[in-house]
Formats: structure tokens, C-alpha cells, sequence
């Protein structure tokens, strides 16, 4: 990836098409909860699945209220919420497109580190391994497999304003990234999510962090350029697809001695 000023957030393809998906009535007597939480597993289905792939356009509010049988409010309600989740973006005058994992997504959801006077910026990315491997406790525990279980094993070295501030080293479930290899990785013309919708069928909708400061160990010293027992930051992030199912383990160490970890709260929609 090249490195790049943080734009707003396009994730539809310019070309995108129509989905071909079908939208069945919505019944009150039969759903739990409210309508518009049917209306959006309906919809949350329909992008898992692949009916509605990523970039292609959703069709309209009173189209899908017509179809689901519901008011166009109802609908409206369970778009917002998935436009507040990341799953779908809307374009003023075009649409509403299924998002995808491309640069300015990165930067918006999944990317927290930034320069401490707030400069953000893709990473360039070095490829440092990659192989096949068995799952250990603590990465069969995330990716919610048996210890022993094949998996790919990757290590990343990010590279902002052309220093090295953070390693990545990345678990797969090997039985869900069937013909991953090393070329294929090297040569992803984006992001690694990208990588994983587009080519695996695997859309990251959201990750479970955890964050601790730790002493830089013997490999962090190499890789990133500290010193031994200097304080750098060690993230545990477990990536989920829909229905919170684990596609990914990555532990990170990040030096923060001029970079931050900034992440936005903000309430639910």
C-alpha cells in the first residue's frame, strides 16, 4: 500500500450495480422484536450471503419498504444503523452501496494510530513471514479453533513517515483462506481486509481489542528499532465477521514514542 493523506470515506465502487437480491414480506405476527431489526437481518443476510455484494447498491427505501412490506421509516431505521456500523455507506445523489474495505475504510475503522500532532496516513506495509503453521493456546482460544489446528502465520512491519512504529504478527484459520499463499499476500493491490472480501468472501464488519503497555522485548528491538525494555504499546485484536465469527488474530506491538493510539467512542445509533 502507498501512503496517502486520510480522505473521507467512499467505499462504494464507482461502477457498482443494482443488487440482484430478493426481499421477502416482513410478518409482525412472526418476528421477534421490532420490524425494523427484521428488516436488518434481512439485509445483514443478504450481504453475508452475497446477494448483495460489496459495492454493489442496495435498491432503494421505498423499494425495499415494498418489499419487506414495511413503512419507508422502518426501513430507514434499519439502514441508519447499518450505515453507523460500517456495513453499508450512503452517496449523496446515487445511493446506498455495500461497503468495501478499501484505504479510506482502513483509516476510518480499523487504523488507530496517528502521529501525535494527529497526522493519519496509510501505513506502508513490510512483509516480514509468512508459512503455514499450528495453532498455539492463546490463537486457537481468539480464532475459536482446537490448539494444533493449521492456520497461516504473518508478520507485517508498518512503516509511517518512513519509520517503523508498528509489528503485526497475524493467525488465519487456514480452513478459511483456502489457496492464501505468500504471493497472493505480497502482491494484494490494497488492504489486507480488502484481500479477505474480495478474494476469500470474507467481509471484517468489527474487532474485540485489548491493549496493555509492555517492555520492548528482544524482537521488538529488531524489528521496530527500540530499545530493550523501552515501553511500547501490545494490542490483542480479535477481527469478526457477521455473527461475531473470528477470522483473524493479530497481536501488535506499537511504538508510541511519537505516535498515539486514538480510537473515536461514540454512542449507538
Amino acid at each position: 500500500m502507498t501512503t496517502k493523506p486520510r480522505a473521507s470515506m467512499r467505499t462504494a465502487a464507482r461502477t457498482a450495480t443494482p443488487t440482484e437480491a430478493r426481499f421477502e414480506r416482513v410478518q409482525p405476527g412472526t418476528v421477534a422484536g421490532s420490524l425494523y431489526r427484521a428488516v436488518k437481518r434481512a439485509l445483514l443476510q443478504a450481504i453475508e450471503h452475497g446477494s448483495c455484494t460489496p459495492g454493489s447498491a442496495l435498491p432503494s427505501e421505498a423499494d425495499l419498504a415494498r418489499a419487506f412490506g414495511v413503512s419507508i421509516g422502518t426501513v430507514r431505521h434499519a439502514v441508519d444503523e447499518l450505515v453507523a456500523e460500517h456495513i453499508v455507506v450512503r452517496q449523496h445523489g446515487r445511493g446506498t452501496f455495500v461497503a468495501v474495505h478499501n484505504a479510506d475504510r482502513f483509516l476510518f475503522q480499523f487504523f488507530h494510530v496517528e502521529r501525535c500532532d494527529g497526522l493519519q496516513e496509510v501505513p506502508k506495509v513490510e512483509l516480514l513471514h509468512f508459512d503455514r503453521a499450528r495453532a498455539g493456546e492463546t490463537q486457537a482460544a481468539a480464532l475459536g479453533l482446537k490448539a494444533g489446528e493449521p492456520i497461516f502465520e504473518i508478520e507485517n512491519r508498518l512503516l509511517l513517515q518512513g519509520q517503523a512504529v508498528i509489528h503485526d504478527r497475524l493467525a488465519l484459520p487456514a480452513s478459511l483462506y483456502k489457496g492464501l499463499t505468500e504471493r497472493r499476500f505480497r502482491e494484494r493491490p490494497s488492504t489486507i481486509y480488502h484481500l479477505y472480501q474480495t478474494v476469500f468472501a470474507i467481509t471484517v464488519t468489527r474487532a474485540h481489542e485489548r491493549a496493555r503497555a509492555v517492555g520492548a522485548d528482544r524482537t521488538a528491538t529488531r524489528i521496530l528499532g527500540v530499545q530493550a525494555g523501552s515501553p511500547v504499546m501490545e494490542v490483542h485484536r480479535t477481527a469478526l465477521t457477521f455473527g461475531d465469527k473470528p477470522v483473524e488474530f493479530r497481536l501488535s506491538t506499537i511504538n508510541t514514542a511519537r505516535h498515539d493510539y486514538v480510537h473515536l467512542l461514540s454512542r449507538p445509533v
